[in-house]
């Protein structure tokens, strides 16, 4: 069961629904119109842009920005109003398939808000756009109201120059908006759809019909089917006179092949609809084997717009299961396998904190953390007059530092010369260590935050019976959750243990006093944190509460200890000189 200031904690979280916002705009030339776009998103607060990838082959303009679900609407409204005044079709000339000036946009489901909610906030959008600005609308994705217009591609077929006899057809009125061409501004699809990877993989040809025959080996739609045995090649049709499909190798894409006149490369241009089915570096793998079949090279790959932290650590991870090396290490470092194994700094820098969302988030968040502080400014920070951080942070990091121990001697085992067959056994427990090390760096501020709430609660009014009760009530909520900080703390310390226990028992015997050295330190860090949970314990009226925790407390710190006794008798074994 969960604790009241958990579940305060919870319910403050669930209020905070994300979502994100991918409008394409087919101007990709002129930077005066696509800053005017992006002004008017970023004219509405609670609104972050986080990135704008303009393209001048396809004089199209991808832009991504994150916010609350109101705020996300107002700015795509405000983007397609102004791209609507600045944007003119009748003139428009790119590579990529286009009907519109605001030619796609999609909302994607970030925290805390279900598909069926961003569905119901994308077709409310869509309606007051067709109202407003008289667009013609298609829903497409999850916001489609109909099987046929699921697909962006039908919804799109045609494009802007099959547009005007497109919207005579009755089975292809708009769902909303005026259902006659406009010649300036076209038509737009709004939709709902989960997170989309827009990947581009370089060859090593300038052939756009080689490029789209290795598009059509991989997507899921692949390629029609055809008479080999005639000397005209003719498409096989059933029955009913439907063409035959042969189906691609992967699930979840669809590709075309392109010549990128800027980079003087033909590409594969792929759209990776769900990358838990076909994530990137599959996709990447699978696109050098269809290459390689066909006489071609990859020389590298292009990510167009942003990517999720998780993607990008999965591939990393991915090659360096390839390699038979430990992904137990940094996430910096995994990135880097990563953009260096899918050649994604070929054709220009890749930038983590410009590309991965959860870095460009973090970028906007001026919040100072205790971790980034250099070593020397953390001790003199400790060191100082304030409070904090005090000694529930300090326990936490010398949590962290016994996990990195461990997890540095799970590494070494790993790529220990002559110990190949065992490398993935290690591997896991450095995996084990990682999140161990990042559960515990979190708590280094965490444990100073828990504080500052405590002494925020103090400083509430108390002027009358009213306000007396409100803050004693916010000083109780603050105090528990400062209480169950510290014990976070002591489990995480004490599971780590036993990172350290394998690897003095079966790491290299070389750097078997580093285990042991770490189980110190996590065995310090189970106790620091218990004098925490101590005497915030010690401020809390609910006093079954304080005995059950302080009950569990006092059993992990004899197990630690317990498992530390253990650890070092090892250890010792080991490095016996007599």
């Amino acid at each position: 069961m969960k604790t009241t200031s958990q579940n305060t904690l919870d319910n403050a979280v669930a209020q905070s629904q994300l979502v994100e916002c991918v409008p394409n705009f087919s101007e990709g030339r002129d930077m005066n119109i696509i800053k005017q776009i992006t002004d008017s998103i970023e004219s509405v607060d609670g609104v972050t842009l986080i990135n704008v990838d303009a393209g001048k082959a396809t004089n199209r303009t991808v832009v991504t920005f994150v916010g609350t679900p109101c705020e996300v609407c107002e700015a795509a409204f405000l983007a397609v109003k102004k791209a609507s005044e600045l944007i003119d079709m009748s003139k428009h000339h790119g590579e990529h398939p286009r009907f519109g000036a605001t030619d796609v946009l999609p909302l994607i489901p970030i925290s805390n808000i279900t598909m069926d909610e961003t569905v119901e906030y994308a077709r409310n959008l869509a309606k007051r756009i067709g109202d407003e600005l008289n667009i013609p609308v298609y829903c497409y994705e999850m916001a489609a109201f109909t099987q046929q217009r699921k697909n962006l591609a039908d919804c799109r077929a045609g494009e802007y120059e099959g547009l005007k006899e497109k919207l005579s057809k009755s089975e292809w009125k708009p769902d909303f908006g005026r259902d006659e061409f406009l010649p300036k501004t076209g038509a737009i699809a709004v939709g709902a759809r989960n997170f989309l990877i827009a990947y581009n993989v370089n060859l090593n040809t300038t052939s756009v019909r080689r490029a789209n025959a290795i598009a059509f080996d991989v997507r899921e739609k692949g390629r029609p089917k055809r008479e080999t045995s005639s000397p005209v090649s003719k498409k096989v049709v059933d029955e009913n006179g439907n063409e035959i499909w042969i189906s691609g190798l992967l699930k979840s894409v669809k590709a075309i092949g392109w010549f990128i006149e800027e980079y003087g490369v033909a590409q594969i241009s792929m759209n990776l609809t769900d990358i838990d089915v076909a994530p990137m570096h599959i996709a990447f793998d699978k696109v050098c084997e269809r290459a390689l079949a066909r006489g071609l090279r990859v020389t590298g790959s292009e990510l167009v717009g942003v990517v999720p932290l998780k993607a990008m650590l999965d591939a990393g991870k991915y090659f360096l299961k390839k390699q038979q090396r430990s992904a137990g290490i940094s996430d910096d470092e995994i990135i880097k396998i990563a953009v260096k194994s899918l050649g994604l700094d070929e054709l220009y820098p890749f930038e983590p904190n410009k590309k991965i969302i959860e870095y460009i988030l973090a970028d906007k968040d001026d919040k100072r953390q205790l971790i980034d502080f250099s070593l020397k400014k953390f001790v003199n920070e400790t060191a100082s007059e304030s409070p904090a951080p005090g000694g529930g942070s300090i326990s936490a990091y010398m949590g962290a530092l016994g996990a990195a121990l461990g997890t540095m001697v799970a590494n070494l085992s790993a790529h220990k010369a002559g110990w190949d067959e065992r490398w993935e056994e290690f591997s896991n427990w450095a995996e084990q260590g990682k999140t161990f090390i990042d559960a515990l760096l979190k708590k280094v501020d965490e444990d100073t935050d828990a504080f500052n709430k405590i002494m925020d609660a103090f400083a509430l009014p108390k002027k009358n019976d009213k306000e007396k009760q409100i803050r004693k009530q916010k000083i109780q909520q603050a105090t528990q959750y400062a209480t169950e900080i510290p014990f976070s703390v002591m489990q995480l310390c004490y599971n780590s243990m036993q990172v350290m226990k394998a690897m003095a028992e079966t790491g290299n015997p070389n750097s078997v006093s580093d285990a042991g050295v770490g189980a110190l330190a996590a065995r310090s860090g189970v106790l620091g944190a218990f004098l925490n949970v101590k005497i915030n314990a010690s401020g809390l009226d609910d006093k079954i509460y304080v005995q059950n925790i302080l009950a569990k407390a006092q059993k992990i710190a004899d197990d630690a200890c317990k498992l530390e006794t253990e650890i070092l008798k090892i250890v010792e074994n080991k490095i016996n000189i007599n």
